[in-house]
Parts: structure tokens; sequence; C-alpha cells
């Protein structure tokens, strides 16, 4: 199937509403599914799992923490021995790069510990907006929304945005959703992407915002157009195809 078109138009705030509230009920407990038992480790996990599973992320950090359980350990690392155990995340040199480059950080302007504002955490290397959302939501309970490749394609999905930009994202949902649920509300969505709204295609009929969703009629309408293409070749290469010669004739000749 073709890539699904996101829907041009917004839905009411009523329905924007609507789904937001089905999808707190769907996934109540939602919850980061990186493992971390630190503000530091948690930084460093949110950076290894730039395109690549959070699953993957969770194989590769028990051994990299248990060589380097701090900020000031891997600020001092060799980063053939980090590139070494975290190859398997992809992008593992620039990574590495990254997750020494932003211990050291720590080490000279904050003492070896992970900062609690956004202004100082986007300074660090490796670390952006979405990045420092997830830190400040998650380890320090802060109102922030982080807006990954999940939440990006189901606010779109679900009509919520028509924002090009994750930023955009962010403020459409963030007008949307009330300042107490921020931390909890990118998680729903997360949640939501990874089980049902998948990429490419969406399990919409497990959906439990299928009702309310603009997507699902265009999924049809994409489907039947597809359906009937493919038909259309199959009609058209029919009558062009010349028919096989039989052996028995082809002996004749």
């Amino acid at each position: 199937m073709p890539k699904i078109p996101f829907p041009k138009k917004k839905v009411s705030h009523e329905i924007a509403m609507r789904e937001l509230d089905v999808l707190e009920q769907s996934y109540p407990h939602a919850v980061t599914a990186l493992n971390y038992t630190s503000p530091f480790e948690l930084l460093v996990a949110v950076i290894l799992s730039a395109q690549c599973t959070d699953a993957r992320v969770n194989q590769t950090t028990p051994a990299l923490f248990a060589k380097y359980p701090s900020a000031r350990e891997l600020a001092k690392a060799k980063p053939a021995d980090v590139e070494r155990i975290i190859k398997s995340c992809g992008f593992f040199r620039m990574k590495t790069k990254n997750i020494i480059s932003a211990s050291r950080d720590l080490v000279e302007h904050h003492g070896g510990e992970v900062p609690r504002e956004r202004e100082q955490l986007e300074a660090l290397a490796g670390v952006g907006r979405k990045t420092a959302a997830v830190v400040m939501s998650v380890a320090f309970e802060e109102a922030a929304f982080a807006v990954d490749t999940h939440v990006f394609r189901v606010a779109h999905r679900l009509g919520l945005t028509l924002a090009t930009t994750p930023l955009g994202v962010e403020q459409d949902l963030t007008a949307l959703v009330p300042r107490s649920k921020w931390r909890f509300a990118h998680h729903w969505l997360i949640l939501h992407g990874r089980e049902i709204c998948k990429a490419p295609v969406p399990a919409c009929g497990k959906c439990p915002v299928n009702q309310l969703c603009p997507t699902p009629p265009i999924i049809a309408k994409l489907t039947a157009t597809t359906a009937a293409a493919r038909t259309r070749r199959g009609v058209t290469d029919g009558a062009t195809r010349r028919p096989a010669r039989s052996a028995s004739r082809a002996k004749k000749r």
C-alpha cells in the first residue's frame, strides 16, 4: 500500500478532547520503556534511543553502566571502548561522541549531576528539545511534552495537528492537554503508536479511537484506489500479453 497521507483538516476541539480522553483511559499506566536508575542513566539511554528501539537500548545499557556508572567515569572513557559496547544501537560513533561529551559537560558545569532546566539540558552534546523534554518529564516530573516519531505520526493521524515540525506539534498538543498531564500524555501517544497506530499501516480494527479518528476513511479510500489500479493493470496486461504457443505447435513450425 502507498504511504498513508495525513488528514488535511484538524478535528474539532470536542473530538480532539474525546480522542485524548480515550487514550488516557486506554493507557493509564503508560511510562517510558527505557530502563534507568538515575537521571544520568535516563539521559544516556534517551541519547542512545535515537533511530534505535528501546528494547535494544535496554539490552545495551547494563554493560555500559556497569563500566561507567556515572558521568565522571564516562567523561574519562576511551571512545573505542564505548563504541564496542553500544555498537548494536546504530550510529554508534556519533552516539559515543555525544554521551562522552555530554558527560564531560555535566562534570565541568554541573558537578556531574543532570540539570533540571531545559536550557541547560539542551546545551549538552546530543541533547535536543525532545531528549530534554523526556528527561524533564520522566526523571524530574516536570511539565514537559516530548514529540518523537510516534507522537508526530499519531497526532497527525488523529487530526490533532497539521504542524510540519515537532515544535509545531508540541505547541498544538500542549494547547489541548492540561499542563498537569503533559508528562503523561506523550506516553499515551507513544504507546498507542507502538501497539496500534503503527507505521506504515495502523491496526484500525483494534483501535479504541477508531470511531473518532479521521484516518480510517482515508485508508479505506486509498485501499480501494490501489485495488482498482491493480485490477486495471491486470486487465491491461492480460489484453496485451501474447498467448504462449503450445509445445506441439512450436514443433510444427
